[in-house]
């Protein structure tokens, strides 16, 4: 049975085994602690367990003073967009994101709109280990607030920053599978309102997953020759609490996730030149969008806040992960396939390309990720393994083991959210990449 990951970001775990509603509720009541009372959103990503979760979620934080809305099935971009809308002191996305149905878990985001900081989470992280907690009064008990729209929200705030009339006219088609998780109805509202005809699956909202949930290749098997026969432009892919989006092209061929940055960034820094930010494990095909602009990209440790704040510092007017998460600053602070769908198609619109004629034009890298058991007890050994046994690449240990050349690098790190460790290398072959994480596996302790 695999244990419950807690981390500076939240929680995670199988349901009724590891992730119980006293947990839930016992998580919640640490982070209501630490918001101190106010307004706090609750969602879910559509799975049917988060049903339950939610009731011992908004108990929790009732009794540590916060008053709750329950804002139903949301993604997660969507309530990042809520807080900040709404001026909530916080929010709890009630979301296992990639993992398989069996899972859930819980997200948390600060009055800023953004999942908490590490500094944030460590409080909350350890406020929940002691299981010490203020115990509300009789007369203590906040109100339910009432709910409030906000997927419309979200779907004006893109509006605003695209143009909706250049796309419309354009005439595109594009494929949709939204797995019955959260981004089925914000996907179809959207596309309807720029034009754009969509053919939809899974875009029902209940967790009724068709294949599993992350958006990589060896999952999403069945969806190219669907992609390809409905005759569209470009086929979009998103993951249960929709913060990620992985892409087919019009042949129905896998571009994959790590393309989705690549892609977002060019239409965006095509419009405004400025820093992005992207994290240790995101494709040099990110890199080389920002090269094509002569702008600036930084690389942050892996985790959405950690780009997040780099973001920040840097200036940042685009930025995300490898792994289809476009994190894009008008918008807010949370990776959100919409905006980068519209970055897409807003470029597909200025080049009158489609997404695969686009897509030749990226410079190909190609990236292995692998994953391994071990004991994180023997981590530095190997790091000093594997360092010893690339004496020409340059080394970085801000996350893991990073060891990069000039056109290729490998990436070791313990994952946030699984108990596997990650092996990760790009280069210009395939060949070379597996080369790469295999002489990395050898040098396990």
């Amino acid at each position: 049975m695999a244990g419950l990951i807690v981390s500076v970001s939240g929680i995670r775990g199988i349901v009724g085994e590891t992730l119980t509603v006293e947990v839930a509720m016992r998580f919640a009541r640490a982070f209501g602690e630490q918001l101190g009372k106010g307004l706090v959103l609750v969602g879910t990503d559509g799975r049917p367990s988060g049903r339950m979760l939610k009731h011992a979620v908004c108990a929790g934080l009732n009794a540590s003073g916060c008053q709750t809305m329950d804002v139903g099935v949301v993604p997660t971009p969507t309530m990042g967009v809520g807080i900040t809308v709404l001026k909530a002191v916080g929010g709890i996305q009630i979301t296992a994101s990639h993992n398989s149905a069996p899972y859930n878990g819980m997200k948390l985001f600060g009055s800023d709109g953004r999942v908490v900081p590490a500094t944030v989470g460590e409080v909350v992280k350890k406020r929940y280990e002691s299981n010490s907690f203020r115990h509300g009064k009789w007369d203590e008990a906040p109100e339910e607030a009432s709910n409030a729209d906000l997927v419309e929200k979200h779907v004006q705030k893109i509006l605003a920053v695209t143009d909706v009339e250049a796309i419309a006219k354009s005439g595109w088609r594009v494929f949709v599978d939204a797995n019955g998780g959260a981004g089925g109805p914000i996907a179809t509202k959207l596309l309807n309102v720029l034009g754009v005809e969509a053919i939809l699956i899974g875009e029902k909202a209940d967790g009724n997953f068709t294949h599993e949930p992350e958006p990589i290749a060896i999952n999403l098997a069945s969806i190219g020759p669907m992609v390809k026969k409905a005759k569209v432009h470009a086929g979009f892919v998103l993951d249960p609490d929709a913060d990620r989006l992985a892409l087919f092209n019009e042949k129905g061929e896998f571009l994959g996730e790590e393309l989705t940055l690549a892609l977002a960034a060019w239409a965006r820094l095509e419009e405004k030149p400025g820093p992005m930010v992207v994290n240790m494990s995101t494709s040099l095909a990110s890199e080389n969008a920002a090269a094509k602009f002569n702008q600036p990209c930084y690389r942050s440790a892996v985790g959405e806040a950690n780009v997040v704040d780099l973001m920040i510092e840097k200036g940042a007017v685009i930025g995300g992960e490898g792994n289809g998460g476009v994190i894009d600053p008008r918008i807010g602070w949370v990776r959100d396939p919409f905006i980068g769908m519209a970055l897409i198609l807003g470029l597909m619109t200025r080049k009158k390309k489609s997404l695969g004629d686009l897509a030749k034009e990226i410079p190909l890298f190609n990236i292995h990720k692998a994953k391994i058991d071990m004991n994180r007890n023997s981590l530095e050994i190997w790091y000093e393994r594997v360092a010893e046994a690339f004496p020409d690449g340059s080394t970085d240990r801000a996350d893991g083991l990073r060891i990069s050349w000039q056109e290729k690098w490998i990436h070791l790190r313990p994952s946030n959210t699984e108990p596997i460790v990650r092996v990760i290398a790009e280069a210009p072959t395939m060949e070379e990449a597996i080369g790469l994480s295999e002489t990395c596996k050898t040098l396990v302790p």
